[in-house]
């Protein structure tokens, strides 16, 4: 069959839309699909063999000063000018812009898919687009979550009022998922958490696991592994990551072992709750963060690491987590959310929030050589016989092959 898959951004190194684009496609297309991906920017780095049709927005988010970046011209296209004075006001309104892009592409270049499937931009145009298209949407996890998060961790009403105004595109959100036909979640969590968030009925939804690149994330017994190294995936700005309680941990397990140090996969903060934490426990030298990386590099880091950690307070499923333990790198992790089915009983179970139980579990791991094997073979063992795309990508054809037969029937 052909199918399109629309996603409103597709970072290729950071977060989980961008890999999980890549990944689904490429093994869809190992199935005997035809493959479009429709994509805003950042684009996704994808498999020779997948088309990419671009999606341009403004890509405001890239420019150091969004300003400069107005043209006379936006006066001219309602969706320029709203996606500008959007950004200039702290809002995100790239779900709402991209939709309308690309509804608008998708009728004039007239284009035949077989199923579309979008990922979760959620968009208003979507109740447009299924009405043509046969339509699948996966959700990772509705936003209301990081939003409810972040508003329970806010200083002052400065930082309420702007992750009020960021996630602006959320009442979009909630009118449109009740209203779609077929909805895909990576996670029973992510499912139970759409139902309350969203409001949509139970029998609109599949669970459907996501894959982990088990070719590319493999164990390298050739590598060194560096003494009392910690790796995390995190975005230090997102309270949801839960990476503030695993740098409060560091100076208590520095105390048994100095060399520890901790790579977090993620940007750097430069002014921010994160920084002043480092900062304010002297452990500028022992944090080190690394971003924009290729997969290779991200796996050469997993090699050398002594432990994986993390200590996410919610996610939807959890790349992170399945890449570390594809890579044979020992696992502490919590269990919150989609975390519990991809980590099962093949990682160090930890309380989210738990500075303890991080500092009791790291040095635990530390000391205890057989452990640490024994979770090293168990996770790369639980990410082959359960996490391989190839499943992942069979379990969505059946799913595409449901909603094209309601799609008839509903034409018909």
């Amino acid at each position: 069959m052909k199918i399109g898959i629309l996603s409103y951004r597709s970072h290729p190194y950071s977060g989980g839309q961008g890999i999980y684009v890549r990944h689904l496609s490429k093994a869809l297309q190992k199935l005997g699909h035809e493959v479009t991906v429709l994509s805003g920017p950042p684009y996704p780095n994808l498999d020779a063999s997948i088309q990419l049709e671009k999606i341009p927005s403004l890509d405001l988010f890239e420019s150091e000063d969004r300003i400069k970046e107005f043209k006379f011209r936006f006066l001219f296209s309602p969706i320029d000018l709203y996606e500008w004075i959007n950004v200039m006001t702290g809002g995100f309104p790239e779900p709402y812009t991209f939709g309308k892009r690309v509804l608008k592409h998708l009728q004039e270049s007239q284009q035949v898919f077989d199923v579309i499937l979008d990922n979760q931009s959620l968009c208003s145009s979507l109740l447009d687009i299924q009405k043509f298209y046969p339509l699948a949407v996966t959700i990772h996890h509705p936003i209301t979550k990081d939003h409810k998060l972040e508003m329970e961790n806010a200083s002052n009403w400065k930082e309420r009022l702007s992750s009020r105004r960021w996630h602006n595109f959320l009442p979009m959100q909630k009118k449109v998922a009740p209203k779609l036909k077929k909805i895909i979640c990576v996670s029973k969590s992510s499912m139970q958490d759409t139902i309350q968030e969203l409001q949509v009925k139970p029998e609109k939804l599949e669970v459907i696991l996501n894959g982990i690149d088990v070719d590319t994330f493999k164990p390298n017994k050739n590598m060194k592994i560096i003494e009392n190294r910690i790796v995390t995936t995190a975005s230090a700005d997102i309270p949801l990551k839960g990476l503030r309680y695993l740098i409060d941990a560091l100076p208590k397990v520095l105390e048994d072992f100095p060399k520890t140090h901790l790579i977090v996969i993620g940007k750097s903060p430069n002014e921010s709750k994160i920084r002043k934490l480092i900062e304010d426990l002297d452990l500028n030298e022992k944090v080190i963060f690394k971003s924009n990386l290729s997969e290779e590099e991200i796996v050469d880091i997993y090699h050398t690491s002594q432990i994986a950690v993390i200590p996410s307070l919610y996610e939807g499923f959890g790349f992170g987590a399945g890449e570390a333990m594809a890579c044979g790198t020992p696992l502490i992790s919590t269990d919150s959310g989609g975390l519990k089915d991809v980590i099962g009983d093949s990682a160090v179970r930890i309380q989210s929030g738990s500075v303890k139980d991080i500092e009791k579990e790291i040095n635990n791991l530390f000391n205890d050589d057989e452990r640490r094997r024994e979770l090293s073979l168990k996770g790369r063992k639980r990410m082959e016989d359960l996490f391989d795309w190839k499943i992942s990508a069979s379990k969505y054809v059946k799913v595409f092959e449901e909603i094209i037969n309601i799609h008839k029937s509903a034409n018909n």
